[in-house]
């Protein structure tokens, strides 16, 4: 019998109680959220694609859509934990084309794909056909081929309306999104609502596309300092490199001049090949830096640097960057040095992500400008403190301050042992835990950590001297 506190009992019972510290349960760190715009898929609700068959649901990679052709970048890198929120919405984000004129003699493509409302008539508009007797159509990529045994002839051509999604409609307040009568949350906004459904946050978030305006760029920033995440974010297509410096100062024009070490700025766009086109097409870096970001994560710890990893499934880069590792003047090292992350493609490297800075570099040299230390800090904290909801509203007691000390040291100590940490110190501070404070319930537990940090600057000191001249033989070598 298991019982606590009878008023009398004749026998014996048990009175149990969890006592030692308790271990901690690390947070995902290797999570994508995803905003942008789909053929098809969910509108402004939060999915987590955990496959490349979970993600077919949000259609194939066309022309003027973000999210089809981020999950493929994603997939590259042979991640697929990703939280995709689509704001492309039908009943609002759509155009209607009136009287378009094919010959749908052997297939036809539409100026547009993604179709539907669609009204096939004859040239003079008096004659409406049927889809399946004189035509078919293929929706999604807009191609009307016409029947032999139906209405229309070879020659023939034909008037078509129709109606299709419109993904130039989609605005950055779409983007951004806002928070319904409802209460339903939209666009980045709803990566707010995640983890009351999934437990876990959303670390590496990007917006394609989207994501070089400020405004987008700014909400990004904002969602990561509430998530404890890193917005990746790019420059506009078309960038020189001393438009991408300029603009982190005031009188630039694009969307980098922040401090945030919530944010990475990437530069320059990437080519990739494209199967709609059958030829290259430029992606924002962000995307393939994110999802190296996560896959470094699985591999190697989110404490390693994303930079010096080699960058998957492109075929070139929206302009070169001279990169070379001992010329501190290469527009690689430049980019560096004002907080921006690039890529350094030089003699056999291959194409690889070049910087360990967030955006707070160069305003702040903190140890925290550093990304992998940001995140590492961020997990480490965030553990801690999702661990100690068992602990809330226990009585206070010299037992419960040890058994905190011990959940916080314990973890500590195997994120150092893991390489995550280079030391760390925890403490219960008399000084901070006042009479008052104890007494109003607030206990305070202090501790220090130091993160992992990237050898970013090797400096070889080398001495050219004659002292070892002596060292030469004489007398036949022997």
């Amino acid at each position: 019998m298991n019982s606590q506190n009878p008023n009398w009992f004749h026998g014996a019972n048990t009175r149990e109680t969890l006592g030692g510290p308790r271990p901690v349960k690390q947070v995902k760190s290797a999570v994508i959220g995803l905003i942008g715009t789909a053929p098809t898929g969910p509108v402004n609700t939060h999915v987590l694609i955990d496959s490349e068959t979970a993600a077919a649901q949000y259609g194939p990679e066309l022309p003027g859509f973000t999210i089809p052709q981020a999950l493929r970048a994603i997939a590259d890198h042979g991640v697929m934990s990703v939280v995709v929120i689509n704001v492309l919405n039908p009943a609002t984000h759509s155009s209607r084309v009136t009287d378009e004129v094919i010959i749908p003699e052997g297939g036809a493509k539409l100026a547009h794909g993604m179709v539907s409302e669609v009204v096939v008539k004859d040239s003079t508009g008096t004659t409406t056909y049927v889809a399946g007797k004189d035509c078919t159509l293929d929706a999604s990529s807009g191609v009307i081929t016409r029947l032999a045994d139906g209405g229309i002839m070879a020659t023939d051509s034909v008037k078509v309306s129709y109606t299709w999604l419109d993904p130039s409609k989609v605005t950055a307040a779409d983007i951004i999104g806002s928070v319904g009568a409802s209460g339903r949350r939209g666009g980045i906004l709803a990566l707010d609502d995640v983890f009351s459904d999934l437990g876990f946050d959303s670390k590496i978030l990007i917006a394609p596309v989207y994501g070089t305006q400020m405004s987008v760029t700014a909400a990004l920033s904002v969602m990561a300092d509430k998530l404890g995440a890193v917005a990746y974010v790019d420059a506009p297509v078309g960038c020189s490199v001393q438009q991408v410096l300029a603009g982190r100062g005031p009188k630039g024009t694009i969307n980098f001049n922040t401090s945030s070490d919530r944010v990475r700025l990437c530069y320059p766009h990437l080519k990739v090949y494209d199967p709609v086109t059958n030829a290259d097409r430029l992606e924002p870096l962000s995307v393939r830096a994110a999802a190296l970001r996560a896959r470094v994560d699985l591999d190697e710890g989110y404490w390693v640097s994303s930079s010096n990893h080699e960058i998957k499934g492109v075929t070139g880069m929206e302009r070169p960057i001279s990169a070379r590792i001992d010329d501190a003047t290469c527009e690689a090292n430049l980019l560096n040095e004002a907080g921006v992350t690039t890529v350094f493609n030089s003699f056999g490297t291959g194409i690889r992500l070049w910087g360990n800075r967030n955006a707070a570099f160069p305003t702040s040299t903190h140890i925290t400008s550093f990304e992998n230390v940001r995140r590492t800090a961020d997990i480490f904290n965030e553990s801690l403190r999702l661990t100690s909801l068992q602990y809330i509203d226990q009585p206070m007691s010299d037992a419960l301050i040890d058994n905190i000390l011990g959940t916080a040291e314990n973890y500590a100590r195997t994120m150092s042992g893991d390489g995550a940490l280079l030391g760390f110190k925890v403490w219960y501070d008399k000084a901070r835990n006042t009479r008052s404070e104890l007494g109003s319930g607030h206990l305070r537990i202090s501790y220090k950590i130091t993160p992992s940090i990237p050898m970013e600057w090797l400096t070889y000191e080398a001495e050219i001297t004659d002292e070892y001249v002596m060292n030469l033989k004489s007398g036949g070598g022997k």
